[in-house]
């Protein structure tokens, strides 16, 4: 198998969602979102995509392109999105995220990935790395062998949208009103102020406690997958106090991004307005299928989506390595 290592390019933006989508369907990658987080991630993150391919014959199976580019003869068959973790105050760590096609797995791919986002990632100053490994044996004995040593676990979770049992939104309390992200365009601020102070109490290994609000905008509110309009925000006196932010595939696809409350409001299941509010009018605009994810410890978030009749798809571990000299 004649293999390629080498950074993603505009032309691989739909093989590379493909993989993911096989991958981890759970994620919902879309190939507009793939190209803009290589164009347009935060300088800080040191963000690259890398790619492997090899010469093909055929198209993958679900019959979808998967050049790299077209008319190469080339297939892109896995997958490594790496950067710095610089939305934690503590320097040197740093992420790299692979996803292999199953057909190519134990063929050396997943090696010659990781090994490229090391040696990429290092180079940059980090030294720590975390990935997210899926809990398949072959993925987790990968993991181990590259020295890699597990640490928290998120569970994935998949509500279908068209069985009918979604459970009824609650009643909006006395002083408190419903607004979507669209209505937070001029000015978003209100919505990083939840988001970073709802983020910094999430459990994690690497928790996000100093992302600023201009690097905010750049990896969260300008990504072309966040639906502002199925957004929600529960707002009191002018203070966002929760919120359900919204993700799709603009198809049949949506995806819960963060959801949280600041501290001052929790206990008053307003996350749970917020969200079951997004979950309704994501159906009624069409979506199939809904998916989440929640830290394995973070037992609040994980009854409310038990509420909502999310069930377990998957389950990833975040591995973490201590790079050489590091």
């Amino acid at each position: 198998m004649e293999l390629t290592i080498r950074p993603f390019r505009p032309a691989d933006a739909e093989a590379a969602a493909e993989v993911r989508d096989i991958v981890a369907p759970y994620l919902v990658s879309t190939p507009q979102t793939m190209a803009w987080r290589a164009a347009e991630a935060p300088a800080d993150q040191r963000y690259r995509m890398l790619v492997a391919e090899v010469r093909h014959e055929r198209n993958s199976p679900r019959g979808r392109a998967v050049d790299g580019a077209a008319g190469t003869g080339r297939r892109v068959v896995g997958i490594a999105a790496t950067g710095l973790i610089y939305e934690n105050s503590v320097p040197g760590q740093a992420f790299a995220n692979l996803q292999v096609l199953p057909e190519v797995r134990r063929r050396g791919v997943g090696s010659a990935l990781l090994s490229a986002a090391e040696e990429y990632l290092a180079g940059q100053g980090a030294d720590t790395v975390f990935a997210w490994v899926v809990g398949d044996e072959t993925s987790l004995d990968f993991a181990r062998r590259r020295g890699y040593r597990p640490g928290r676990s998120a569970s994935f979770q998949r509500l279908d949208l068209t069985d009918g049992t979604l459970p009824a939104v609650p009643e909006v309390p006395h002083g408190y009103e419903l607004r979507t992200g669209a209505d937070f365009a001029d000015d978003p601020r209100p919505l990083y102020e939840a988001d970073a102070e709802a983020a910094a109490d999430e459990p994690s290994d690497a928790s996000c406690d100093g992302i600023g609000y201009a690097q905010w905008l750049a990896q969260y509110w300008n990504s072309p997958d966040l639906d502002r309009e199925l957004t929600i925000a529960v707002v009191a006196d002018g203070t966002v106090a929760a919120f359900s932010m919204a993700h799709t595939d603009g198809r049949r696809r949506y995806l819960s991004g963060m959801t949280g409350t600041r501290r001052a409001w929790r206990g008053r299941g307003l996350a749970k307005l917020a969200k079951a509010t997004s979950l309704h009018r994501a159906r009624a605009a069409g979506y199939a299928e809904a998916f989440t994810a929640n830290d394995t410890g973070n037992g609040p978030m994980l009854a409310v989506n038990a509420w909502f009749g999310y069930r377990q798809c998957a389950i990833e571990t975040r591995y973490v390595r201590v790079l050489p000299g590091g």
